[in-house]
């Protein structure tokens, strides 16, 4: 009898102990804290957005989905980014505005577009710059395209890497491109830029600028003979079908570019922006594999479905890039040094 009117005393001391402390906890918010944190996830320090105007399957909008992962992953979820594709934040030029006055954080942009607002990218869209693919990434991963990528922050954007959009051919549906000849008198569709149509008339065609959406119907009713675009363009167009000889000539590779805004990067720490602009880098280096592989892809599929493909001789290279010396004279003459600097990278 006394053990268990001993037992019950020390259950009534404990008990009362137990809910003294519970007390306790509850008006510090100990608890509270304790038992929200356990039943949720931490909550990203920043959640911002990026836009890209390609679908989902483009190589640039896959290389966006590694950053937004390797951002989240090398933050420990502190930052998370929201890829917006298809161009659902607008046109790439919108975009660049967004960007510039903060409305939007990240996006991958074409060289085209940056030219529009810094005229020296008119530099690396001229016509026959690159000896070949790695002579351009030599360019653009050295000392040059640091320069590049420095000039944009008078702009109000901070650039993070380059991306990969394959070299541009001329297509047509009337005949194989050989020679400088064969591009006589020629209907070439070109994209609203001056420069692309001082190339085409500079190499002996007429170039007629007309909406990309409009091109198909174009060449299936001969409205123009041909267009230039590169091998995963002609493809999802559909332009193969309607002009199926395609000359390799590699008349320009336009670079991408990866942006920040620059309001967003002043937000971050150092620390934040030496993760980011590494994931960046990594990003691109995977959007590049994307984009051969890719490019080979299509190519094959297209060999296969009845495309004749052309490859210029060596000789008709110097000739084409001679014949559209006049076109660095008109857009690039105040930056000659620097397209003198790119020829002599080896």
């Amino acid at each position: 009898m006394d053990k268990q009117i001993a037992k019950r005393a020390a259950f009534i001391v404990f008990a009362v102990a137990a809910a003294y402390f519970f007390i306790i906890l509850l008006k510090s918010g100990t608890l509270g804290k304790a038992l929200f944190l356990g039943s949720r996830k931490e909550a990203p320090e920043y959640v911002l957005s990026y836009a890209d105007n390609q679908p989902e399957d483009y190589p640039t909008v896959q290389g966006a989905r590694k950053f937004a992962e390797l951002v989240q992953e090398k933050t420990s979820g502190r930052i998370k980014i929201n890829v917006f594709a298809g161009g659902e934040m607008g046109s790439e030029n919108e975009v660049v505005e967004q960007l510039q006055y903060g409305g939007l954080d990240f996006a991958r942009v074409s060289v085209m577009i940056l030219a529009e607002i810094k005229p020296k990218f008119n530099v690396l869209q001229l016509p026959y710059l690159y000896r070949d693919e790695k002579h351009m990434w030599k360019v653009l991963d050295g000392e040059i395209g640091e320069e590049f990528k420095d000039d944009l922050k008078e702009s109000d954007l901070v650039a993070l890497s380059w991306y990969d959009a394959g070299a541009r051919h001329f297509y047509n549906s009337s005949r194989p491109i050989k020679c400088v000849e064969d591009m006589k008198k020629m209907r070439i569709r070109v994209a609203n830029s001056d420069m692309m149509s001082a190339m085409v008339e500079a190499l002996g065609a007429r170039a007629v600028p007309m909406a990309y959406s409009e091109v198909y119907a174009a060449l299936e009713t001969s409205a123009i003979d041909g267009a230039e675009n590169n091998w995963p363009s002609y493809e999802t167009m559909g332009h193969y079908e309607v002009a199926k000889y395609i000359t390799l000539d590699a008349h320009t590779r336009i670079p991408e570019m990866q942006v920040a805004s620059k309001a967003t990067w002043e937000k971050l720490s150092d620390a934040d922006r030496k993760i980011i602009t590494a994931c960046a880098e990594e990003s691109a280096r995977y959007e590049r594999r994307l984009w051969e592989i890719r490019e080979e892809n299509v190519r094959q599929r297209l060999i296969k479905a009845g495309c004749i493909v052309t490859e210029l001789s060596s000789s008709e290279q110097v000739r084409f890039r001679a014949a559209v010396m006049t076109v660095y004279q008109m857009y690039c003459s105040e930056y000659i040094d620097v397209v003198n600097r790119i020829a002599q990278i080896r």
